[in-house]
């Protein structure tokens, strides 16, 4: 029994959490910073003040995860990001198969709780901070749930927020609203008339019970929804959470003091509209379902934006401007919303993409004038505009990694995170990054410090891909069909491909190239071919051009539908067709045509088809149109680019094996394998079903010998990276991988290093 004598007032109880970095917002940027740092060894806080992590992905909001792949709909492929997040997706993958945001917020739980070195605090609202001679000394956090103040100090710190507590009261520089067009030359700035802020967003999710089901609306609910949502005929039964993006409103207030507000419209946006849904007799359909869950946390989308050494604009991401210290890509496109939402006249959003990725550079990652705060998430140094691309989940995740990363390496140098742009810490840094299977763009990320360079490799068999199976049915030309194959630069080569014609025809196949190496936009015609066709199943040949550089070579079926083209089932890193045409959810067209003086560019869109429906076309070779050669292994980067970058042993290889041998022997600590697992699957982490649990190309066995001794077995793997300790006491002369996929795939491997 506890007796409180009457007393003067009296303190709260207050928790001293000294750290190496502290990081404020346990979203999935701040998460991401959390976890990556506490890998590198620091101590770390992460301060959420919600009950779960995740943010808007959380159970709370409800949003898919998304980035570059932006669902498959525009040109990037393989550009679904690496490291942590990627872990985390691919795990859900497996785990939720079904897309349930309750069973993702276990899944972070769970990737948190693996790090000793993070402490977790739910519930616990930062709302002081000490600043210092330009750095954050500490910070005061209070938990409602146990009544217990927080007292936080730490070397470094991160605003992973979102609305920016931290920079805002350290007095770190920030901007909020759009900035004129002149600024950054800027076309896409928009005026007042569009609004200078994105809204908030809330879903909600319905339920069939099996029978009819009343719904009287609470007296708030909004009335006469046809008259006050000029949008409403978009209103469908079957969609639900997050396909509902567009119920937005907000943008004319204040996103952050004018929040509650901002909740309470959409709240009566959302009650009305089920409403209408309900009763309004245009939706007989929706008679058995129950209204089972409504957001009480708005999904929010903008607010402040800190200030870095550098500020990410237009140009940036259209023109794909490339910048020393790139250390994360983005791809999703200038995704600007109407600031009247709902009510306004406008279509939900206005998105114009690139033709392939950007970089994003480390100095948007740090705060201009405090020397010890990292920013992330939507507090990224980025315009209005370039906001509109960057903001997304998968994004900020990966700019997570790299701010805990780099907090590491101000820790281990004792330097502030502007010192990290010196080039030999950013070399460091993209190592790093590299090592943990995150993408940096344009950088070798098996070079620096990688021993496996100085072994001789030996491998049981090679691929010399010269062609695939016809297994996989027909694909009728409705619309144009293409193949990706790694452009040959050595030899001039003809492909033959299996077609079915039910009348006599021509068929036009178009070759074609992007304008850069990297990109996946094939606006360059190298080549026409018209293939007569008579009625019934044929081969046709088509001579492929000899390319001056590395680079995908587009073989566009073009549209005939009296012709079909034969497919295969056959799974090869770093091939796939696509179709030409848009994605309903990303661009509802074939083409993105550019308004004049807009600054962005006009071009098509070939897009993947998932699996089960999306096969690659059949086809023989004169020449293997590429061999995956063992050279891969220990340069390039991790993931296909301009080429597929992988080995591949021969599918007809009963124990694929790679093996090292060092003619000086090494000590090393570690050895880690980089996997295919499909780079170009968008992983949505809610709503979507996805056809495979675990990537088909993944390597799911393997056996590491160290001088011909077994020192680590695998087995069910679906991780992205394998890391294997190797014993630090001895020299290594050999080592050798038996590796296995239990799909019946070939053996792929992106790449491997020795640390």
């Amino acid at each position: 029994m506890i007796v409180a004598e009457a007393s003067a007032p009296r303190e709260l109880k207050t928790v001293h959490v000294a750290a190496d970095f502290v990081v404020v917002g346990g979203g999935l940027s701040g998460t991401c910073a959390a976890i990556a740092a506490a890998r590198a060894g620091l101590k770390v806080a992460l301060v959420q003040d919600r009950p779960v992590l995740g943010g808007n992905a959380s159970s709370e909001v409800r949003l898919w995860i998304l980035g570059a792949t932006s669902h498959g709909g525009n040109n990037n492929r393989w550009a679904r990001e690496g490291g942590i997040i990627n872990e985390l997706l691919l795990e859900n993958q497996f785990r939720n198969p079904g897309g349930n945001p309750v069973v993702f917020d276990s899944l972070v739980q769970d990737w948190v709780g693996r790090e000793p070195n993070l402490t977790v605090l739910v519930n616990t609202q930062v709302f002081h901070a000490l600043t210092e001679a330009n750095r954050v000394r500490e910070i005061h956090a209070f938990n409602s749930q146990n009544s217990t103040m927080y007292r936080l100090t730490g070397d470094f710190f991160a605003d992973s927020s979102g609305d920016g507590i931290l920079v805002h009261m350290s007095g770190a520089a920030y901007r909020m609203g759009a900035e004129k067009a002149e600024e950054f030359d800027e076309p896409m700035a928009p005026g007042n008339n569009y609004g200078e802020l994105l809204g908030h967003s809330m879903y909600f999710y319905t339920k069939d019970v099996g029978h009819p089901v009343d719904y009287v609306a609470p007296d708030f609910a909004l009335k006469d929804v046809p008259a006050l949502i000029p949008r409403y005929r978009r209103f469908r039964t079957t969609e639900q959470g997050c396909s509902l993006w567009w119920i937005e409103w907000g943008g004319r207030l204040d996103t952050i003091h004018q929040s509650e507000e901002i909740k309470g419209e959409l709240q009566k946006i959302v009650y009305g509209v089920w409403n209408y849904i309900k009763n309004s007799g245009r939706f007989p359909e929706a008679a058995n379902l129950t209204l089972e869950w409504v957001g009480t946390i708005p999904g929010k989308r903008e607010s402040r934006r800190a200030e870095g050494d550098y500020i990410l604009r237009q140009k940036d991401i259209i023109e794909q401007v490339a910048h020393d210290d790139d250390v994360c890509h983005g791809g999703w496109s200038i995704d600007l919303h109407p600031a009247d939402g709902v009510y306004g006249d406008e279509e939900g959003c206005n998105q114009y993409h690139a033709k392939g990725v950007y970089g994003i550079p480390y100095r948007s990652m740090y705060s201009r004038n405090i020397d010890n705060l990292f920013t992330n998430g939507r507090l990224l140094s980025a315009s209005h505009v370039a906001f509109g691309s960057t903001r997304v989940m998968a994004t900020s995740s990966t700019v997570g990694q790299a701010i805990g990363t780099a907090a590491a390496l101000c820790v281990r140098h004792r330097c502030r995170p502007r010192d990290i742009t010196k080039p030999q810490l950013m070399a460091e840094l993209k190592t790093a990054l590299s090592a943990a299977g995150h993408y940096v763009p344009h950088y070798d990320a098996l070079g620096d410090g990688n021993p496996a360079r100085q072994a001789k490799i030996a491998v049981s068999s090679t691929l010399a891909l010269g062609g695939l199976r016809h297994d996989g049915g027909w694909k009728r030309l409705t619309v144009g069909y293409a193949q990706l194959l790694p452009g040959r630069t050595d030899v001039d080569n003809t492909i033959h491909v299996p077609v079915r014609a039910e009348t006599e025809t021509t068929l036009s196949v178009e070759l074609r190239i992007s304008e850069r190496p990297e990109n996946h936009t094939p606006e360059l015609l190298l080549k026409t071919v018209e293939l007569p066709l008579r009625p019934g199943e044929q081969t046709v040949a088509v001579p492929l051009p000899r390319l001056d550089r590395e680079q995908y070579l587009f073989v566009c079926f073009t549209e005939n539908p009296a012709v079909a083209v034969g497919l295969s089932s056959e799974l090869v890193t770093g091939l796939v067709a696509v179709k030409k045409g848009g994605l309903d959810k990303v661009s509802t067209t074939a083409r993105q045509e550019a308004p004049d003086g807009l600054g962005v560019h006009s071009f098509d869109f070939w897009v993947p088809e998932r699996r089960p429906d999306g096969r690659n076309i059949a086809f023989t070779a004169e020449t293997p149109v590429h061999v995956f050669a063992a050279d891969n292994l220990v340069q390039g980067p991790l993931r296909p680019i301009s080429g597929p970058n992988a080995w591949m042993a021969d599918r007809a290889d009963p124990a694929p094996t790679v093996e090292l041998n060092f003619a000086t022997p090494i000590k090393a600590a570690r050895l880690s394998l980089y996997l295919d697992c499909d780079y170009d699957h968008p992983l949505e982490s809610v709503q979507y079903r996805h056809h495979d649990r675990v990537m088909p190309l993944l390597v799911h066995a393997a056996e590491v010998r160290v001088n011909g001794r077994l020192i680590a077995t695998i087995t069910e793997n679906r991780s992205p990276v394998i890391t294997v300790d190797l014993p630090e006491d001895e020299e290594i002369s050999s080592l050798s991988l038996g590796l296995g996929n239990a799909q019946g795939h070939a053996v792929s491997l992106l790449g491997l290093r020795i640390a």
